[in-house]
């Protein structure tokens, strides 16, 4: 090749390369709009006014917003802005990672180590900041990655800040099988002194053990004071508190639960009765057998005697699964023998007579 060709080959690899390049390019896609990288809204977010603050939850998103898996997890931060309840409350507008015209009131570390808020993939937070009853409290929340790519905010979510009931008196915990029976007094004071206008709804609260937390079981129709928590463990210890509720519109203010009570289930169902006694007398002897009772909580059959026509007396007992037993040192006469069941709950059930048997010793 001649000296004068060699430039004209230049302009043609510089194209070639330029298209190789721009192929390798087109494999990778479409680049990603940053605003499509931020994690997704927070879309639960709930709240409830309790012990002199505002409490919320809500769930940690785990996708962004093109649906793509969130791993990198960074924090939440909660906004706050208070009016006087007039109208719509302000809206919540993102402006360079803050929400417009909101107070940040707390933070959450939801990435490695996570805050103590975080339960789960819930967060509860707690917010006691300078409340004032009243006023109305909106809030909204955004999270933010690793990266400090920021959500758009929740949904707002507005709580009228009120005074909470106190909490309801002589509460009562009165066991039955399998069962236990609650009552209490309604509470007649707000904790502000003011009377209570109207029933009150009463959430009732149970734990495993006495230092275990409570947790909500079941809530009341308004105005009713007594509660069954049913299909419980027999001769299992339950705790119990109670608190009122009190509505404003749409924000639900609970009180102060009252002191725990126990409660422990007990077995007062009598197993069936053995049946098909036999006796068989001797001198001085009596065999006795019989059909046990079906039931399967059944620790002991308890035999009884009586003389003629006179009361039945205990004479022995035979541990299940046993259904013979043999009454000796019997003087001569006419006797008159049965059979019981006894179950083994704390209580030992014990069931009605078998059949009963004459019998004659010589």
């Amino acid at each position: 090749m001649s000296a004068a060709r060699r430039p004209a080959l230049a302009p043609v690899l510089v194209a070639l390369l330029l298209l190789v390049a721009l192929g390798a390019c087109g494999r990778k896609g479409p680049p990603v709009a940053p605003e499509r990288r931020v994690p997704s809204p927070v879309s639960d977010l709930s709240g409830t006014v309790r012990e002199g603050g505002v409490e919320l939850s809500w769930s940690v998103p785990r996708r962004r917003v093109d649906n793509t898996r969130l791993l990198d997890l960074g924090v939440a931060r909660v906004f706050r802005t208070d009016d006087a309840g007039q109208g719509d409350p302000k809206p919540a507008l993102l402006s360079h990672d803050r929400v417009a015209g909101y107070t940040e009131v707390g933070t959450v570390q939801l990435g490695d180590p996570p805050s103590p808020q975080m339960q789960g993939n819930r967060v509860v937070f707690s917010d006691h900041r300078n409340l004032t009853v009243g006023r109305r409290y909106t809030y909204v929340v955004v999270t933010a990655d690793a990266l400090g790519r920021t959500s758009p905010p929740s949904a707002r979510l507005s709580l009228t800040f009120a005074a909470g009931p106190e909490p309801p008196t002589d509460l009562q915990a009165v066991p039955g099988e399998r069962q236990v029976r609650l009552s209490w007094q309604p509470s007649a004071r707000f904790i502000d002194s003011s009377p209570v206008p109207g029933p009150l709804v009463y959430e009732v609260l149970r734990a495993p053990t006495a230092d275990a937390p409570l947790a909500p079981i079941a809530r009341t129709a308004p105005g009713v004071t007594t509660m069954t928590d049913r299909g419980l463990e027999n001769e299992r210890a339950y705790h119990y508190a109670v608190r009122a509720v009190r509505q404003e519109g749409s924000t639900q203010i609970e009180g102060e639960p009252t002191a725990r009570v126990v409660g422990t289930p007990t077995d007062v169902t009598a197993p069936a009765p053995a049946a098909e006694l036999v006796a068989i007398p001797s001198q001085d002897t009596v065999r006795l057998s019989w059909t046990p009772s079906p039931d399967a909580d059944v620790a002991a059959h308890v035999v009884y005697r009586a003389t003629g026509g006179g009361p039945f007396t205990r004479v022995g007992s035979v541990r299940a699964p046993g259904t013979t037993f043999t009454d000796r040192d019997v003087p001569p006469g006419t006797y008159r023998y049965a059979v019981t069941a006894q179950d083994a709950s704390v209580r030992a059930n014990e069931s009605a007579r078998s059949n009963e048997v004459d019998v004659t010793v010589p």
